[in-house]
């Protein structure tokens, strides 16, 4: 019990946890769950399907990427922020942002192992990977400030312009592809559509407005129906 108010001032400062900082700390941490068994499962029924390799691959690299910055925010939420927080922040959102940028580029190869028979223009490959290895360039740059809360608006526009054009390139292939083979994929160009439309607004007006932030929920979601569409195809076709 404090008697003294000189003593106040030298009790340390806790952080308590509101519902919405243990709700938010509970969905990373299940969905970091997800992926991790998502991808043991995958590769534990590959039976050498490349197809399957490759989304456990996709899956894995999805959540070891996110882990990067879901981890600082777990921290963050359930125990407050210091400036060693925040700097893993940005660092995660580094390696999050690269790594979701490898998940695309996965992603077009397992399209092209779904419906190898649909001839594309050697233009279609070349905007995949011209648009990735831009975007990972950028993403490198060290002036995108990572580690301080004003980044960079120009880099992150830019960084995020090109990304938005390599998910235009998957939508349509998935679109272009529609229910062939009877195996519903058409559902993924949806699902990646749902994903950037809800993560563009956030890297324009998060800053601004923190609230459009929740907008990563549905993001997050989505991701995750594109991998429970891989588990549901590895099921029918076993």
């Amino acid at each position: 019990m404090i008697t003294n108010p000189h003593d106040a001032a030298n009790v340390p400062n806790r952080h308590t946890p509101s519902v919405a900082d243990v709700a938010e700390a509970v969905f990373d941490i299940l969905y970091l769950a997800f992926d991790l068994v998502a991808g043991i499962v995958f590769f534990a029924g590959a039976a050498g399907r490349p197809v399957f390799v490759l989304f456990g691959l996709l899956t894995f690299l999805l959540g070891a990427g996110d882990a990067f910055h879901l981890v600082p925010r777990v921290m963050r939420a359930l125990h407050g922020s210091d400036e060693r927080t925040e700097a893993r922040l940005g660092l995660g959102l580094q390696v999050s942002s690269i790594t979701m940028t490898v998940f695309y580029v996965l992603l077009y190869y397992i399209w092209r192992a779904l419906f190898p028979q649909t001839s594309l223009p050697l233009a279609v490959p070349v905007i995949i990977w011209v648009t990735a290895l831009a975007r990972i360039a950028v993403c490198l740059s060290p002036s995108n400030n990572w580690q301080h809360a004003e980044g960079n608006a120009r880099l992150s526009a830019l960084r995020n312009g090109i990304f938005a054009l390599t998910g235009l390139v998957l939508i349509a292939l998935f679109a272009l592809s529609g229910d062939a083979g009877g195996l519903g994929l058409w559902r993924m160009s949806l699902a990646i559509a749902i994903s950037f439309a809800c993560y563009v607004p956030v890297t324009i007006w998060s800053r601004s407005h923190p609230q459009v932030g929740m907008l990563m929920i549905p993001k997050t979601c989505a991701y995750v129906w594109m991998i429970a569409m891989g588990l549901q195809l590895m099921v029918r076709v076993a």
